[in-house]
């Protein structure tokens, strides 16, 4: 295994750490930074290719998706004619988005973040390779989840204890609590999918029930109801996928140590003391601030569906289309529709619509089959991954979490992880090999000699 490969697997692992720490990566400094990282591993693997004299790549269907979604933003660029000049103004050209530079820019983004997903996918291409970056994530989570509750008592108003939000509260490395939940649901789902398929060793057990406790607790410090609702559903998805034709007893012992560890968050939660997740669910959905007012914002949604359907209003031109049924008239800037699946119909019209289900399908398909193997480390890894997948996916319903950098590249890692978890290796243990002979399954990564 060459030195380039090795240094970029490094990257690819480090890359959702370092997005998360940055703020979520949400500044213009930070996100050109994430594309030079991106670029940086695009040339890794393109020096390997030319001194190996081959091209490895993934055959993965999932991402297709992504690479048809950034093709129709970079179609909604497309002039078209123009708009007649008028009132000083010159002939402006006509394109499908409101705003073809912010569709522009958003192109960018996907690509971006497909070629990231490509990378990642050809990357873990060993055993061990999904072992340590299952276990990097794991111990990031727990590590950060330790910060993030030091912070909610020493500094709960600044991150790092120098930036101070104006407009939103923050916590962790996150301006946006709701962002901060999304990633801890990923990160203690890996652990959970291990513990829930019964793939770890005794020894291990307690670090990993000690790790979940603390992530679930610093999750509902965080203040997040939607993460917290996305976090149970992940759990009920877990017991669902693990105790399936294994008896009524296998499924109670399962229910019980799911509420043995959500209490054992609340507990921790309390002990920390301040607003939780669940002292939140007494507050109204609607408010009188726009940013939490969903209700209100999801109707506006609704009649920009209706009026740019079916072409869409453009990717990343929301804020824009939002103005013109703007019930107070400019007065607050809507920029997201905090309902992903509203928002790609709102943008992208019906390709958004066909683009997501597709997505959506091959998720569960692959989810579902790689669940299966009989292989105790990667089954545990398969069902983890697709919890943690399916958690963001029921936030999604209530947050705008996937427009996040370091949550969209946190949650292409964990498809990257989905996806290894169904491949053979060489280097399997083994104690983790199938008991009995299978048919291998095609890799899903091939070279071209």
């Amino acid at each position: 295994m060459s030195r380039l490969n090795q240094l970029s697997f490094f990257l690819i692992s480090a890359t959702g750490i370092f997005a998360t720490l940055a703020y979520g990566t949400v500044h213009q400094p930070l996100i050109a930074l994430f594309y030079l990282i991106v670029t940086a591993i695009l040339l890794l693997w393109s020096a390997e290719s030319w001194i190996s004299g081959s091209i490895r790549f993934s055959r993965s269907p999932l991402q297709i998706p992504l690479i048809l979604l950034g093709l129709y933003a970079f179609v909604q660029t497309i002039p078209f004619g123009t708009i007649a000049a008028g009132n000083g103004l010159a002939d402006i050209s006509r394109t499908i988005s409101v705003d073809p530079y912010s569709t522009q820019v958003t192109t960018l983004h996907i690509f971006a973040l497909c070629l990231f997903f490509s990378l990642a996918l050809v990357s873990i291409d060993t055993a061990a390779r999904l072992r340590r970056l299952v276990m990097v994530i794991t111990v990031f989570g727990f590590i950060y989840s330790f910060y993030a509750i030091l912070q909610s008592v020493l500094s709960p108003d600044k991150i790092y204890g120098i930036y101070k939000p104006q407009s939103a509260v923050p916590f962790g490395s996150f301006v946006n609590r709701h962002d901060f939940a999304a990633i801890i649901e990923m990160t203690i789902c890996l652990p959970l999918g291990l513990i829930f398929a019964g793939s770890l060793r005794s020894d291990k057990k307690l670090l990993y029930f000690v790790a979940i406790a603390l992530m679930g607790s610093s999750l509902l410090l965080s203040g997040s109801r939607g993460g917290l609702v996305a976090l149970l559903a992940a759990i009920v998805l877990l017991i669902i996928l693990t105790s399936t034709a294994k008896g009524r007893k296998n499924l109670i012992l399962k229910v019980t140590l799911s509420a043995v560890l959500v209490l054992g968050s609340i507990a921790g939660a309390i002990f920390v003391g301040g607003d939780t997740s669940l002292t939140r669910f007494s507050d109204s959905v609607s408010s009188d601030d726009i940013s939490s007012s969903r209700t209100q914002i999801w109707g506006v949604t609704l009649k920009v569906i209706s009026d740019s359907f079916p072409l869409g209003a453009g990717l990343g031109a929301y804020a824009q289309a939002y103005t013109k049924f703007d019930p107070s008239g400019g007065y607050e800037r809507v920029e997201q529709a905090h309902n992903d699946y509203l928002q790609i119909v709102a943008d992208a019209g019906l390709v958004g619509l066909i683009v997501g289900g597709l997505f959506l399908f091959l998720i569960f398909r692959e989810s579902i089959r790689n669940s299966k193997t009989t292989n105790s480390f990667r089954r545990g890894v398969a069902v983890g991954a697709f919890a943690g997948c399916f958690a963001i996916l029921i936030h999604s319903l209530f947050d705008f979490v996937l427009h996040i950098t370091a949550v969209a590249t946190m949650f292409l890692t964990l498809l990257a992880i989905l996806v290894a978890s169904g491949r053979r290796y060489d280097d399997d243990s083994d104690d983790e090999v199938e008991a009995r002979p299978k048919r291998r399954r095609a890799a899903s990564v091939t070279p071209i000699r």
